[in-house]
């Protein structure tokens, strides 16, 4: 028997209603118990302090998982790159096992590293993905991503240099994941309605971390009472500097030509803009999978993410560390962005320099070493996890499993730019936010 189509009504109920939750879950600040944050960071912290001592058990797990999935699925002899991070992931799991169970060379038990690492860390983000994903389809999969999409679309050629779908692109890496906004965006470009150049524009402009990774950062800095004062600047500002670099080499040098005009396609949005966007909302709520379903598979989605990324946070973070405290190799890159930091006499702004230059290796470290420095810092230091979207634990190999014309030699070119165009926005907004 064929099921009845929905009414109308429910779909306006799915746009607006599970739209407005998600919102909420993300954006709205609540306090409870005198602690103030966003309801999925108080969720995170209620499961934390049901498990006790047994979430680091639980992150064991994770990383165990993590660590063995490319073996179970063959991936690490299928894709480039993969081999040396299954080396890291078996990295990060002896070194989990250290931690757990304080032991192995007494260096790495000192506070600042592996207990840090862990308690700081892995435990937050291996809960705060999964749950976060959950609540996160309701920002993504019920029309909102959609109409925010038509809303942009008329703005991004002009500012961005990219067609109007990147808006998309851009607002799913926001809300979802980096990973899977590059799988749509080389997607596009195989299929000739990006160039080689908007394609690069949007890999390396807008296919950043998820709000569920930016809570973690934020807990790790201390940021949670100004959560939205934190994300929608950070927002801003990584929207900003890739608006500079479209303009500047090496991504301005990249061919322009697209196979197929990508804008012939979006034909619809030349209707009356907030009008085509309740259009399309309510279109998206229309088709989208029943609630049950789509749960499940985001929960599923965001396990895996999860145990891929923990195992080298735990590797690479305990890397750039040891690099950070007993080298001189960050402070060297460091004196290279110190003089945009001089001219706003910020405080702790060598150690902002300094933990700025980690942030190539991974997202997490500029947190993890300005954790206690003054307000001020604080938030440019997360700002700067965020925008400069490039790093090796992650979005590199990623970017370069794509067929985005884009080489290391160019990645770290625009990680540099990126880091210290960011710096020299994020500095004096922070300067004035903080005060």
């Amino acid at each position: 028997m064929n099921q009845c189509p929905a009414h109308p009504f429910v779909h306006w109920c799915k746009f607006i209603g599970l739209s407005s939750i998600g919102f909420l879950m993300f954006f709205i600040p609540i306090n409870v118990y005198g602690v103030k944050s966003i309801p999925i960071d108080h969720i995170v912290l209620w499961i934390k302090h049901g498990m006790g001592k047994y979430a680091g058990f639980y992150a064991l797990v994770m990383v165990i998982a993590g660590t063995f999935l490319p073996i179970c699925n063959g991936s690490w002899l299928q894709k480039p790159g993969e081999k040396y991070f299954l080396g890291l992931k078996c990295l990060g799991l002896l070194l989990t096992v250290f931690a757990l169970f304080e032991t192995g060379p007494a260096l790495l038990q000192e506070p600042d590293l592996l207990p840090f690492l862990l308690n700081k860390l892995v435990i937050p983000v291996s809960l705060i993905v999964p749950v976060g994903s959950v609540f996160l389809m309701l920002l993504v999969s019920y029309g909102l991503l959609e109409s925010t999409g038509v809303i942009l679309h008329r703005i991004m050629m002009p500012i961005w240099r990219t067609p109007g779908r990147s808006a998309i692109d851009a607002v799913a890496s926001f809300v979802g994941s980096y990973s899977t906004a590059l799988l749509i965006t080389n997607r596009l470009y195989i299929n000739g309605l990006y160039s080689a150049r908007q394609a690069a524009i949007i890999a390396t402009g807008f296919s950043t971390v998820s709000a569920t990774t930016m809570i973690a950062i934020a807990k790790t800095l201390n940021l949670m009472e100004i959560w939205n004062l934190y994300f929608w600047t950070t927002l801003a500002v990584t929207f900003v500097v890739t608006a500079i670099t479209a303009r500047i080499p090496p991504l301005s040098t990249l061919n322009d030509l697209q196979r197929f005009n990508a804008e012939e396609k979006n034909k619809p949005f030349n209707k009356q803009l907030l009008k085509t966007a309740l259009e399309q909302g309510l279109q998206a709520a229309a088709n989208a999978p029943r609630l049950t379903e789509n749960l499940l598979q985001n929960l599923k989605d965001g396990m895996v993410m999860t145990i891929t990324i923990i195992p080298t946070i735990m590797s690479i973070g305990t890397i750039g560390l040891l690099t950070a405290k007993y080298t001189p190799v960050f402070d060297w890159v460091g004196y290279l962005f110190y003089p945009v930091i001089w001219i706003w006499g910020i405080d702790n702004g060598m150690e902002l320099a300094k933990a700025s230059a980690t942030g190539l290796t991974e997202i997490f470290l500029p947190a993890m070493l300005m954790q206690d420095a003054n307000l001020s810092a604080r938030l440019a230091a997360g700002i700067v996890c965020v925008s400069p979207i490039l790093f090796f634990s992650a979005s590199i190999p990623c970017i370069l499993a794509t067929n985005i014309p884009l080489t290391v030699r160019q990645l770290m070119m625009i990680w540099f730019i990126r880091t210290a165009l960011t710096l020299a926005l994020a500095i004096p907004i922070s300067l004035i936010l903080a005060n």
